[in-house]
């Protein structure tokens, strides 16, 4: 996440390295360009070659939701194997726990796919004022 953040408070204009977002994110160039990898497969991220190249965001950050951004990283969110896709386990309808779980699953959804980018940017700059 703090990587797009990155590039969602970067010049949109323009092209961030990843170098750049390392040092100021503390994170490792190695493990940026990991993650970079699949944004860019996913289209969320655009890259350029060169002097000028680097990355940077293929949509607006008011378009693009916390849980599409985990998703493409994480793959399921579920809590629980049960809950994925294609998953039915042999005592789902006597399961109680397996009725918390989705509970908890609904309440992570609502709260990160009703969560941009952009909403982030601003919880960001209330918090460094």
């Amino acid at each position: 996440m703090r990587l797009m953040l990155d590039l969602a408070t970067s010049d949109p204009t323009t092209f961030t390295t990843i170098k750049s977002i390392s040092q100021r994110q503390d994170i490792s160039e190695k493990y940026l360009e990991q993650i970079i990898t699949q944004l860019n497969k996913a289209h969320f991220v655009q890259s350029a070659r060169g002097a000028q190249g680097g990355y940077k965001l293929s949509k607006d950050p008011r378009s693009i939701t916390v849980g599409e951004v985990l998703r493409i990283m994480e793959g399921s969110l579920a809590p629980v194997s049960c809950l994925e896709k294609g998953q039915r386990c042999t005592r789902a309808s006597n399961c109680v726990t397996l009725v918390l779980w989705k509970e908890i699953q609904d309440a992570v959804d609502k709260i990160v796919d009703n969560t941009t980018l952009a909403d982030l940017i601003a919880r960001q700059k209330t918090m460094t004022k």
